[in-house]
């Protein structure tokens, strides 16, 4: 009886390491370096990228989580499709950047030049706009959802019901024209 358990025993723990191992040495999907040249879908999750210039650059669909983009050039950069929890933008320059459907939730946009940007459909859920230029931005479609606005100029800005444009003088909240 001892005998046919530890067979039985073995037998298993076989079947189980057969299983396991490959999953151990799997390839996985390789992280990208922060030194990694911009391009589509990039990885640079938690990549310091502060003074950078990126403008005119295709970032479409890239994985930016907690990375700092601290007073980089980001003017007419293609950012669409991003996933950015948490990224910091301070004192950046978007100006015309197209982050639409971003997902952004907490982003920080602190002082950042959004003039004239696309964030139409995006997530901005509990982003900090303070003090952001927003002027001429399209914000049609875009949760912002407990998003900090204090002091963000709006003037021009395409609300994010699609219909209503905020006056020229509306600043931490879209006032009609």
């Amino acid at each position: 009886m001892f005998a046919r358990r530890s067979i039985a025993s073995g037998v298993i723990l076989l079947l189980a390491s057969l299983l396991v191992l490959p999953l151990l040495f799997s390839a996985s999907p390789a992280l990208a370096a922060c030194t990694d040249a911009a391009a589509p879908k990039v990885d640079w999750r938690r990549c310091l990228q502060d003074g950078q210039d990126f403008r005119e650059a295709d970032l479409s669909g890239a994985v930016l989580r907690d990375a700092s983009f601290s007073r980089a050039k980001l003017a007419g950069a293609k950012l669409a499709g991003v996933e950015g929890p948490d990224v910091r933008f301070t004192s950046a320059d978007l100006t015309g950047a197209d982050l639409s459907g971003a997902v952004l939730r907490g982003a920080d946009f602190t002082r950042a030049t959004l003039r004239d940007a696309s964030l139409a459909g995006a997530d901005l859920r509990q982003a900090r706009f303070f003090r952001a230029d927003l002027r001429g931005a399209n914000l049609q479609g875009a949760e912002l959802g407990a998003a900090d606005l204090s002091g963000a100029m709006l003037g021009g800005a395409l609300w994010v019901d699609g219909q209503r444009r905020c006056a020229a003088a509306s600043v931490g909240a879209c006032e009609r024209e």
